[in-house]
């Protein structure tokens, strides 16, 4: 039986920012583009959410929402090193950590480096120890697998803890909506309604061959996950499966040459972030949004690596001539390059490092009666 902890973030750049500029907390708070511009939230303080704003949501719908809003634009390398302050507490803790951004990670403290036997303890710990290095909240979910624990830590936010313990799995998955389930998007979500299947407790009555049929081979998965079983291990080497870069213009874009030297441009960024982050891959997608907010991608695999940009540029620019002229006018383009040769340097350059040093002992404000798990 593992311990697993998920540890995310409370409202992670808006806390940054009010951090750096203690006025900003008792204002609705945006992180994100300009209200008169394309931009869009990146994630919003607790006030902000309470008018109805969160990630994703355009800045021009935001700023409707709350005309009184303070937009702040996001400030990335702050954000990264706060992110690895945080990370470096995590390590002092486990050295099977997985992130999921900046601002989320798992771990699992089966075995850990304080030999504390309960997951509650070390998460109340590992909360207070992110507090003294980064002055910043986050909250924690423990629980027997990934899938359990990243629900749990979503449940008391901001700076809250939940453990769903093994002898309280069945009880608490039976209310539990279907759209909580790893891999139920909006659609699966709306064909299981059609179904029947609103609740956890719901797809339980399910058997595994009526879902294989409903849902392909992701039946086993929801057959599964709807008993609480996730055997998906903390994998401590995630390798980015795509490395890529997009640009949503200030106006729409309709002249070819326009569009060739965005082009170029978007070509240059991505090959300068191939470099820093030492892969190569060999197949290019093309992303292309139109001002009527239709989408398309073309991909093209070929089979040598490329990395320049003037060559990463020509093979750009042939998806692009492909699409033809008898298009609207493009709002947002983008290039990313997938089948990277990651797997083949992780396996070269083998584990990672333990991270900053141990602070063991558990303080004496922690020493009263926790859950054995």
């Amino acid at each position: 039986m593992r311990k697993i902890i998920h540890i995310d973030m409370d409202a992670f750049f808006a806390a940054v920012e009010e951090r750096e500029n203690p006025a900003l907390k008792s204002q609705p708070l945006v992180i994100g583009g300009r209200p008169e511009g394309r931009g869009v939230v990146a994630t919003a303080n607790y006030i902000a959410r309470t008018y109805g704003i969160h990630s994703a949501m355009s800045c021009a719908k935001a700023y409707r929402l709350c005309p009184q809003a303070v937009f702040v634009k996001p400030r990335i390398a702050l954000y990264r090193d706060v992110s690895k302050d945080m990370m470096d507490v995590l390590k002092s803790f486990s050295d099977l950590i997985e992130p999921l951004s900046l601002d989320e990670a798992y771990l699992d403290v089966t075995e850990n480096k304080h030999g504390e036997p309960s997951a509650t303890r070390l998460a109340t710990l590992i909360k207070s120890r992110i507090v003294e290095a980064t002055g910043l909240t986050a909250s924690a979910g423990v629980a027997p697998n990934k899938f359990l624990a990243k629900i749990a830590s979503d449940m008391n936010k901001p700076d809250g803890l939940t453990t769903i313990a093994p002898h309280q799995i069945a009880d608490f998955l039976q209310t539990l909506s279907v759209g909580k389930v790893p891999g139920v998007g909006k659609v699966t979500e709306r064909k299981m309604h059609g179904l029947k299947i609103f609740t956890i407790g719901d797809l339980q009555k399910c058997s595994e061959s009526q879902l294989t049929r409903d849902f392909g081979k992701t039946g086993a998965w929801f057959y599964s996950i709807a008993r609480g079983v996730d055997e998906r291990p903390v994998k401590p080497h995630r390798l980015a499966k795509s490395v890529g870069v997009e640009e949503t213009f200030p106006s729409d874009l309709e002249c070819r040459v326009e569009l060739s030297e965005q082009l170029s441009l978007l070509c240059t960024r991505l090959a300068n972030r191939l470099e820093r982050k030492g892969v190569l891959g060999t197949t290019y997608t093309l992303k292309v949004t139109f001002n009527n907010f239709r989408k398309i991608t073309r991909s093209r695999t070929i089979s040598e690596y490329r990395s320049e940009a003037d060559a990463l540029f020509d093979i750009y620019q042939t998806l692009l001539l492909e699409l033809g002229e008898d298009q609207p006018a493009i709002r947002l383009l983008g290039v990313s390059v997938s089948k990277l040769n990651n797997q083949e340097n992780q396996d070269k350059n083998g584990g990672s490092s333990s991270g900053s040093s141990i602070r063991t002992g558990l303080p004496e404000q922690l020493e009263l009666p926790f859950p054995t798990y």
